[in-house]
Parts: structure tokens; sequence; C-alpha cells
């Protein structure tokens, strides 16, 4: 189908497991971000890959003919450096294509060794004069999740007069989050965690507490009021796919869905929609159909409920009125692979928890496998066909996809 002229943007999705790399190459994405060691703003909440990972990852992404980035974009104390220069160095060598950084120590370091950098939004990049600043290190800047969409497009615009250039020589690109959480504090600066439990969100280690409920007490008389219609601390996710056409007009450049703490299944969601979106752009077939159907896929996986950010104008954030995920879909483990029959495409599975029916949807998750999605169509014991097989049954099933042992498997449910 024919290309418009609008600009092509890079669709950027988040990497926190081997089965989520996987997910975003299956999704359709241009570049993956992940975290190594401690120093990235996920430390706590995902799977970080270590040193020893990179020449694989690198691997796997110029095989799929992807871009890579780092995250090393905490708060580092003297200690850390040694850690840092470390993961800049041994990036560089394994081809690594950029890091995402917030300290001055990290962009002056890579810098020095000849190592691109993007600057983190931790660094609250509001105005054009910051960009021109911050362009002395660094060829791609996120900005600050709490602009106004027109906010971003004059900074793109200035980027053009001004023609501010990174190290390189390129045109500064524009990136910012399309898709994901968003937290209550100005790009993600908060201290809540760290002053109720010692564990500093700064340094990758958020416990999420304002995710809860709380209870005010009147210190006057001691009257308690539950605050059960609001939780006034955490935001809706953020979610841009209704106006993706408009952010792609503006010139932003690249789209970052965030989720490196999100299951792979999210990662592909995700991943896939927006990818489904942006070509759709291209081809002039966007539509509010479209919108509403990604809409209902993206609502199957992880949320808390979705709103437009501060991209449309909104002063406040957009509260969640519960706890926890509002994902219209949820997984239950059934089982893990055994083998898988190349020849007749055939998957072989031992059932360890709950039980499986023929129709039931399925998802299929492993290291190297990413994610598959299917509809049992055949179920099958010791050649014996079945309706259903539970718990203790090594079961056959026919996967269009190739399987491997200890591949896990899950029945997809209606919440």
């Amino acid at each position: 189908m024919k290309k418009t002229n609008t600009p092509v943007v890079e669709l950027l999705s988040p990497c926190g497991s081997w089965e989520s790399l996987r997910a975003a190459i299956q999704g359709g994405c241009n570049a993956v971000y992940f975290g190594i060691e401690q120093l990235n703003m996920r430390a706590r909440s995902s799977i970080n890959f270590t040193l020893e990972d990179l020449e694989q990852i690198a691997s796997i992404a110029k095989e799929n003919k992807i871009k890579t980035y780092i995250t090393l974009n905490t708060i580092l104390y003297d200690h850390d450096l040694t850690l840092m220069r470390a993961i800049v160095k041994n990036a560089k060598a394994c081809g690594i294509n950029a890091i995402i950084a917030s300290d001055h120590a990290v962009m002056s370091y890579a810098k020095k060794i000849g190592m691109p950098v993007h600057v983190s939004t931790q660094t609250n990049i509001t105005n054009i004069e910051s960009v021109e600043f911050y362009s002395h290190f660094a060829d791609v800047m996120v900005m600050a999740r709490e602009l106004t969409l027109d906010q971003v497009k004059n900074i793109v615009s200035e980027i053009k007069r001004r023609k501010i250039k990174g190290p390189y020589g390129e045109l500064v690109r524009v990136e910012i989050f399309a898709h994901g959480a968003l937290c209550m504090a100005v790009s993600g600066k908060c201290y809540l965690s760290l002053h109720t439990n010692f564990s500093s969100a700064n340094r990758g280690a958020c416990i999420q507490n304002c995710r809860r409920n709380y209870i005010v007490i009147d210190k006057e008389d001691g009257t308690e009021l539950e605050i059960d219609n609001e939780y006034i601390m955490s935001a809706k996710d953020l979610c841009t796919i209704d106006f993706i056409d408009k952010i792609i007009d503006n010139g932003v450049s690249v789209l970052k869905i965030e989720g490196r703490g999100r299951s792979e299944d999210y990662v592909f969601i995700t991943t896939k929609c927006y990818r489904e979106a942006i070509d759709s752009i291209h081809e002039k077939t966007f539509s509010k159909e479209k919108v509403e159907e990604w809409k209902k896929q993206l609502a199957t996986v992880f949320n808390r409920g979705f709103w437009d950010g501060y991209y449309l104008g909104k002063k406040m954030g957009e509260w969640n009125d519960e706890y926890g995920s509002k994902a219209t879909k949820k997984k239950i483990y059934i089982g893990k692979g055994v083998k898988y029959f190349d020849k007749i495409g055939i998957g072989e599975f031992k059932i360890e928890a709950q039980s499986l029916d023929v129709g039931d949807e399925i998802l299929i998750s492993g290291p190297t496998t990413g994610v598959i999605e299917e509809n049992v169509r055949e179920l099958r014991v010791k050649d014996s066909i079945r309706e259903r097989v539970k718990k203790g049954d090594v079961v056959s099933l026919p996967i269009k996809t190739k399987i491997r042992a200890s591949d896990k498997l899950y029945k997809i449910v209606d919440v």
C-alpha cells in the first residue's frame, strides 16, 4: 500500500526479561530499552539483565534489525561510578546503540568514549534551552511527561529552526512516552517510598505505596475518613492511541511504551497495537473503528484505566478508583512445555494446575519463544481425543509456532 509523507517514527518497547525481548520483537518494535544490574529506574520491579547478557541481547537485536538502548538513569553516587563505567564500556563493545541517562557523570563518560546518549525523562526537559544544553551530550531527548502536545510541537519546531544538532552531527530527535504508567510526581521524581520505607524511587527501588488507599485522621478530634472514591496519588495509565496521528504530525521521532516491570503479554499486545496504529497512519487507514479495537486489546493486559496524560492540556491527573489492574483478561497458569514435533506442528505439555478445554484461549511464553497466542483446537492424551484435560495429564495439541521445553502454558480468561 502506498505510504504517505508522514515522518517516520521509531516505536520503542520495554524489555524486562528474555520473554519480553522476544515479545517486543514479535509485536513489531523498532527498538527496545532495558536495564543492566541495579543502576536503572526499574531495578526493583523487573528482572534486570547482567553485563554477561549484553552480547546475546545485541546479537538477537542485530538478527531482528532492531536497536537496543540501556537505561542507566538513576541518581549515582561515587561508589556507583565504577559499575557505571563498566556498563557503558561493555555496551559500546557489544554494539548496544545508546545509553539512556539522567546523571551528568554518565553523559560525560559516554561522550568521552564515543557512546551515544539519550537523555532520560528524569532530567525533566521542558524547554528549548535545556534541549540546547543537553545537545552537547545527546542526540535524542525524552521530554518531561507533563508537557502538552503544543509545547512538544514548539520544541520540535525550534530544534529545526535553530538547527540544534547532537554530538554526532544529526538534528536532535524528540522522544515522548506514548503508553503506560504515570507517576504522581513530576517526571517520576518522588520521595514518598524513601520517606516511608527507606527505598528510593530515584534509585530504582520504588515500592509504589502511592498506589494504595489511605485513611485520613483529624488530629483535633480523631475522626477517621477513608478515601475510597479516588486513589488520589495513583494516576491512571497513559494511552495516546486515540491521537497518535497528532503526535506524529507534531514531529515526534520516538514513541516509548512504558512497562519494563510488566509481563511479556503486556509487551506484545501494547507493541502490536501501536505498531498497527503507526502503520495505519502511513497507509491512511487510521480510523475511530480501529482505535476502539486497539483500545479493547490494550485493556486486556495490565492497566489502571486509561487517560490522555497531560498532552491535551489537562492540568491535573486522572486518578484511579481502585487498587491494581483493570485488565479485562487474566492469565491462569496451566503447565509447561515438554517438546515440539516440528513435522506435524504438535506441542506436548505437562498439565500442572487447573484444567484445559477445547476452545480455550491460551498463551505460551518462554525466553526463546516469546509469546504465542492460540485457541485450543484439539486435545490428545496418549492418542485419545479429549474435550478436557486436567492436572497430571501429558497433553498434545496443535501449535502453529515451535515451543520449547519448559515454556509456560497459560489459559486466558475474562476477569
